[in-house]
Parts: C-alpha cells; structure tokens; sequence
C-alpha cells in the first residue's frame, strides 16, 4: 500500500492535469511536473497525511528504479533517429551541430558566471562557475521527445531536433568531465590528468560499444519469436538488461574509472537494432504504448522532486537567473550559427536552439556528481535544480510553440467519435 498508493495517486494526478492543460493547448508534459510540483512534498506532501502525496524527497528518491528504467526507453526511442539513411542527409549537419551549440552554450555561462565570482568570490567560488558551465551543455531528451510525439510533429526542425537532442548528451558528458576534472583540481589542490582526459573517452567509447553489443545479441534473439507480444515483451526485457549493465563500474587503477552512461548504452543498442530489424518501426511503435503509464510516472516523480529550498538563498536565484538566461542565449546562437554553416533550412536555423532549452536528468545527475567538491558542490546542485525548475515548466511550451512556428505540428484529424458529436449538437440547435 505505502509503494503502490502513491504511485497510484501520481497517475491519476498527472492524467487529471492533462485534461486541464489540454483546454489551454499546453503540452500534457507540463500538466505532468505540475502535478508532481502539487503532490510533492512541498505541497500536498507537506501536509503529513500517509498517501496524500510524497512526504517528503526521500520518498520520491525511492522510486529512481522506475526514472531509470523510463530514461532508458527514451535513450533506445532515440535510437531509431539514427537510421542509415536519415544519417546520409543530416548526420554531418547533426554532429556539428550538437558539438558547436553545447560548446557555445558552455562559453556564454562560463563568461557570464565568471563576472559574477568577480563580484562576490565567497558566493561563487571558481569551480563552481566551470563545473555549471559543463552542465549548461546537457539537454532533456524526455521532455523533447515526449512534445514531439504528443503532436506528431514531423518535418526537417524535428528531424534534425532529436538527432542533436542524442548526440548532445554525448557531448555534454565529455564536456562535464572535462570541466569537473578541472574544478575538482582547484579545489583540491591536485590536477590529476589521468581522469580529466581518459574517464571521459573511455565512458562515451565503452557505453556505445555496449550498447552495439548488447543491440546484436537483441537482434539476434528476437528472430526466434514471431508474435507481436513475444516480441515486445523481448524489447522491454532487453532495455531493461541495457539499464542493469550500465550501472556496471570498474576501477582500473591509477586513477581511472570504467563507468557507462544509460543513455548512451540504450541509446545505441536502439540504433543498431533499428538498422539491422526489418519490422523495428512497427515495434518501436508498440513499446512507446507500453511505456505510456511509464512515462507519465517519470515526469510527475521528477516534478515532485523538484526542490522548492532553492529559493531560500538569495545568491542561488541570482545565480540561476544568470545561468538560464546566458545558457539559453547560448543554445539559440550556437544552434543558429551551426545551422547556417551547415546551411541548413531556414526554419532549423530560426527554431533549432529553442527546442533544446529543456534541462532535467542529465543535468541533474552531473551536479549530483558534483556534490563531491566542498565548496562549490551545494551551490552547483541548487542552481541546477532551480534551472531544471524554471526550464521543465517552460521547455516544453516553447518546444512546442517553436515546432508550431515552423509549421510541423498539423492540425489533428477529427476522430469518428468526434465527428458523431459535432453532427449531434448540429442538429440540436437546428432542432431549437
């Protein structure tokens, strides 16, 4: 009752939302994290009564098995936007790109940060404005993705979003290694090379090939089943066994960790399972039904967990006022400037840099692991946490506004059920 009650509760919260949102137009991610944010622990949660809401974070943490798990159907969904023959068309175009507009984003937070460590040093402390310079990097592929399928929306902006959207994330671990690597140096007085330059390559190299790996042998074993429930029930059970190995770690000495990346692991097993099955679309499609009740948990459980104490500190929403607004200036010219070089179409180079402003999981996990630097990692995770605040409430709209503006979400076709209904009221009011 305790695990299933509040689960149950955040289900029909965030569903119940959805249908307030939809009256707005808003994206039914939004009505998600809304009712996370109204049954967390800051809200209905605060109130103490068991199973009215998430009492408290500790709680919500206890749920991470299920956002892994709904990462991990994200990262292998991704997958499939790296078929052969979408990558002869935009994969130059893709990866330029993703590399130019994260390290953009990077620059412009590292600078606007490093004028606020000059005007109060104890508030800011140099590692900090680095480490939240890597972290200006990652994007949020669920609530991209999420937007894009609820509207199915489809043309060259999306296209070319989800491909950045992916690749993003591999750059924003190297990135974040990097700078970390760097920040930790600072603050601990000792510059370990070793970490810096080879954890990063080694955790992006190791991750994709486990992911090619571990998408063969799913390959190979779906061909012995030949029914569409056998073979759906064999894709959850392989992203599933994708999640469990990437939580594998191994210290190789000196220094040197042999970690993988979730994401990257699933993200390459569905990109060479999409390339090698025939039928991949059709399973894919049916996996992204399965996972519906999934997805609604993930986004209603990272808006519980979303920390309202960020706004106790003045310093931290100064901080973060600077960081979102010189991150997302970096994100829209980065992706502007890469999109002409690459002489993309007119409406990537007006719309791209908007749609990858949403932040959440990565960002998150990189200031998790941030916590570790004395000084500056509480300051770190706080900024963090109230960007993902600011950015997962508003992400998702002007995604969704952008995709509008380019003209790729189409009006949706009325449905037989809906046409029977308008002809009724018709006739109602001819009858009156």
């Amino acid at each position: 009752m305790q695990i299933l009650l509040p689960l149950s509760l955040a289900l029909f919260a965030g569903l119940m939302l959805s249908r307030v949102t939809k009256i707005f137009n808003l994206p039914a991610v939004t009505a998600y994290l809304v009712a996370g944010i109204l049954i967390g622990p800051f809200c209905l949660g605060a109130i103490g009564i068991e199973g009215l809401g998430f009492n408290s974070l500790e709680q919500v943490h206890g749920y991470k098995l299920l956002s892994e798990v709904a990462l991990g159907f994200i990262a292998f969904t991704m997958g499939n936007e790296f078929r052969l023959e979408t990558l002869k068309h935009i994969g130059k175009k893709a990866v330029i790109i993703a590399i130019f507009q994260a390290l953009v984003a990077t620059a412009f937070v590292d600078v606007a940060l490093y004028g606020v460590h000059l005007l109060m040093p104890d508030k800011l402390p140099l590692s900090a404005v680095l480490t939240l310079g890597a972290v200006a990097t990652a994007t949020a592929p669920a609530a991209t993705l999420m937007v894009v399928k609820q509207y199915k929306a489809d043309g060259p902006l999306t296209k070319m979003l989800l491909p950045v959207v992916a690749l993003d994330d591999m750059v924003g671990l190297v990135v974040f290694a990097v700078s970390f690597g760097i920040s930790k140096s600072l603050e601990l007085h000792h510059l370990d090379v070793a970490s810096i330059v080879i954890d990063p390559i080694l955790e992006v190299v190791c991750s994709l090939l486990l992911g090619a790996i571990v998408g063969l042998a799913f390959h190979f074993i779906e061909q012995f089943f030949h029914s569409r429930s056998k073979r759906m029930s064999i894709s959850v059970m392989f992203v599933f066994l994708a999640v469990a190995l990437s939580q594998l770690k191994f210290d190789l000495g000196a220094n040197i960790t042999l970690a993988f990346s979730p994401l990257l692991v699933c993200m390459a097993m569905g990109t060479i399972f999409c390339n090698l099955c025939d039928f991949s679309e059709e399973l894919m499609d049916r996996v992204d039904r399965w996972t519906g009740p999934l997805m609604v948990l993930f986004f209603v459980l990272s808006g519980c967990d979303l920390d309202f104490a960020v706004f106790s500190d003045w310093a931290i929403i100064v901080v973060g006022v600077v960081y979102i607004i010189f991150r997302s200036l970096g994100k829209i010219y980065g992706a502007q400037l890469s999109a002409k070089m690459t002489k993309c179409d007119p409406t990537i180079q007006k719309y791209l840099g908007i749609t990858l402003l949403p932040q959440a999981g990565v960002s998150l996990g990189m200031s998790l692991t941030a916590m570790v630097l004395p000084a500056a990692g509480p300051i770190i995770r706080n900024v963090a946490l109230f960007a993902v605040l600011i950015y997962e409430l508003v992400g998702p709209l002007l995604t969704r506004i952008a995709l509008e503006k380019a003209g790729e979400i189409k009006e949706r076709p009325i449905t037989e059920r809906e046409k029977a209904k308008l002809e009724k009221k018709n006739k109602e009011k001819t009858a009156v």
